[in-house]
């Protein structure tokens, strides 16, 4: 009987397709990894392509600690129509000729976008409201609204404008667009109040994450690939390339795998991932009152 080799603790970065959410994902690297501790960093809705962070093993433990503030995105947003969902897969609600609207007009809509703002999540969303779900709340007829919240769009950049014909026959615009925002920012609400703003509605027709903090697409790879080949980042390159970094000797680490708060140097930033005098990862810490107060252990 051939002996089963243990899956390495690692991130896995996906190239999530289309249809597939989040949770689809995970059940399905459960399947390629033959192991239930798969785990992933934020979510991206089911009409979503592009950059999925897996945690496998031990990694998943990681997951909550990285710095994956900053997200990357292209898309492309149909001015002239309003669906539910503000995307694609929502149910068209109104229709309005976009012919009229200008380069200009579009552009000063973008730059209002631009920048530190308030945004409303679209209602078909994950966000709770009082402790439910919003879509929930959609879903059984309930009547509410969600307050706004701020989040920072660094980039929102138009590439491309494209005139083109609605099924219904309705002149539209489609424009093929590029954000970089704070994690939490909706690029379908992003569509949505520029086609407001514009005075013609707007919906999100296509979307793909291209870059989740420091992870690109150059280093994803998609599910039909990493079921011919697990590629899996060892769990010590994750941490080196996403804290900064303490070296310590031997007795150091094992009084800090027990729990012992040691006096640490100064770090510019936090958590602080601690590695052995043999390179090997052992734990994530934070200094506290010039001591190390462990997160998490790895070993």
């Amino acid at each position: 009987m051939t002996e089963r080799i243990p899956t390495p603790d690692g991130l896995v970065i996906v190239d999530k397709p289309s249809g597939f959410t989040s949770h689809d994902v995970v059940a399905k690297m459960r399947g390629i990894a033959r192991t239930r501790r798969v785990g992933h960093a934020g979510t991206l809705d089911p009409m979503a392509t592009g950059v999925l962070v897996l945690g496998v093993e031990k990694a998943t433990k990681l997951l909550g600690h990285l710095a994956l503030t900053e997200k990357e995105y292209l898309g492309t947003i149909r001015l002239g129509q309003n669906t539910v969902t503000d995307d694609a897969e929502g149910e068209i609600t109104s229709s309005t000729d976009a012919s009229a609207v200008t380069r200009e007009g579009i552009d000063a809509g973008v730059a209002l976008l631009t920048g530190d703002i308030m945004q409303v999540p679209s209602k078909v969303s994950a966000i709770k409201i009082d402790g439910k779900r919003s879509y929930a709340r959609v879903r059984g007829g309930e009547e509410f609204d969600i307050p706004a919240r701020p989040v920072t769009v660094s980039s929102f950049r138009v590439y491309d404008v494209r005139e083109a014909t609605a099924e219904d026959g309705t002149p539209v615009v489609d424009l093929v667009v590029s954000v970089v925002c704070s994690s939490g920012t909706y690029i379908r609400a992003l569509a949505r109040d520029l086609g407001a703003g514009l005075g013609v509605g707007g919906h999100l027709t296509a979307l793909r994450r291209t870059r989740v903090g420091p992870y690109g697409l150059d280093a994803a790879r998609t599910l039909d690939r990493l079921q011919e080949e697990l590629t899996v980042m060892p769990i010590a390159d994750a941490a080196a390339a996403a804290f900064a970094r303490w070296d310590v000797d031997a007795r150091q680490a094992k009084l800090l795998v027990n729990g012992v708060r040691l006096e640490m140097p100064p770090q510019e930033r936090s958590p602080v991932a601690v590695f052995g005098p043999d390179g090997r990862f052992l734990a994530l810490v934070e200094e506290q009152k010039g001591k190390a107060k462990s997160l998490a252990v790895f070993v």
